[in-house]
């Protein structure tokens, strides 16, 4: 007859609650350093019932696990792994939906996560995960689940920062937004992440990708510009951008076919990390209205893009 467990040796047992990756995180990532670049959330309203750190981790396990905010607070109340992660005892009180959104909000109004972000591009950069040969830029489209404003103007759009623009090369329309990147060539690490309306050219943000210390750059040909050029050629950086045809002007010689179809091979690597973020993240489709807020999710996912990542390369 088999043993019948008591109520205890759940919670004893030494596997329950494991879960490695957590673990590792919890051991390998310098946590204490973003409780410090959390503390004007704890300065604002005094003593708040979560600690600032407890609700960024939680909102990581969001990223990791692509859940709602509903999703997010049963689980909390559920999995032990997650309460070891954020810190949880078994009898503490797990933060709420509308505590996490409230949180989340935060950090958007007083522009938190773009700090987060680049604490953690520090910490990628300490450890040595960060190569620096080159950094691949591309941008993506992503879908808002908003709504458009009518033709005629009788009906505004739900979210005004959202815009309609024509994909190259394919038939129909695209309503949202768009992802622009910079990631270390050789790691696949995001350096570099904004978003802005659908209809902005690729080329405008990039000079933003471009971190300046890096070996290289590598771009496809909307992103070719003369004084982008020179400008990369005065911080010695390689130009490694693909070449192309000036408005009336010559065909592209041999020799930068050539060199257009060397870049294509490394510069298409890009187009991975953006499968990641949507595939694996769940980016398919913004899930905030207005540019800020969905901003300060790009960078919250991107840190957990790059903390699995470096699990990885470490």
């Amino acid at each position: 007859m088999a043993m019948q467990l008591g109520f205890g040796d759940g919670w004893i047992s030494p596997k329950v609650g494991q879960n490695a990756v957590l673990e590792r995180l919890e051991r390998e990532v310098k946590w204490y350093r973003f409780e410090k670049l959390l503390k004007p959330l704890m300065a604002e309203t005094g003593r708040p019932p979560f600690a600032p750190l407890l609700m960024l981790k939680a909102l990581l396990l969001q990223q990791w696990y692509r859940l709602s905010d509903a999703d997010l607070e049963e689980t909390l109340n559920d999995r032990m792994s997650f309460r070891r992660f954020v810190g949880l005892g078994l009898e503490g009180t797990s933060p709420d939906h509308t505590t996490l959104c409230r949180f989340r909000n935060r950090l958007a109004e007083l522009g938190l996560a773009d700090k987060l972000f680049g604490e953690f591009e520090r910490q990628l950069d300490a450890r040595g995960l960060l190569l620096k040969e080159g950094t691949m830029i591309d941008a993506s489209l992503i879908e808002t689940p908003h709504r458009p404003g009518s033709a005629d103007g009788s009906r505004p759009a739900v979210d005004g920062d959202a815009a309609l623009t024509a994909r190259k090369g394919r038939p129909g329309t695209h309503y949202g937004y768009k992802i622009h990147a910079g990631v270390d060539r050789t790691s696949r690490l995001i350096r570099r992440i904004l978003i802005t309306a659908a209809n902005v050219n690729d080329t405008v943000p990039a000079d933003e990708l471009i971190c300046g210390d890096e070996a290289a750059v590598y771009a496809d040909k909307a992103y070719a510009k003369r004084a982008r050029s020179a400008w990369l050629k005065a911080l010695r950086i390689k130009d490694r951008i693909m070449h192309k045809s000036w408005g009336g002007g010559p065909a592209l010689s041999r020799w930068q076919k050539r060199h257009n179809a060397l870049i294509a091979a490394i510069r298409a690597e890009v187009e991975g990390v953006f499968a990641t973020l949507k595939r694996w993240l769940g980016l398919q489709k913004v899930r905030y209205r207005g540019l800020a807020k969905n901003q300060s999710h790009m960078h919250l996912a991107a840190i957990a893009y790059n903390m699995k990542r470096s699990l990885k390369l470490a």
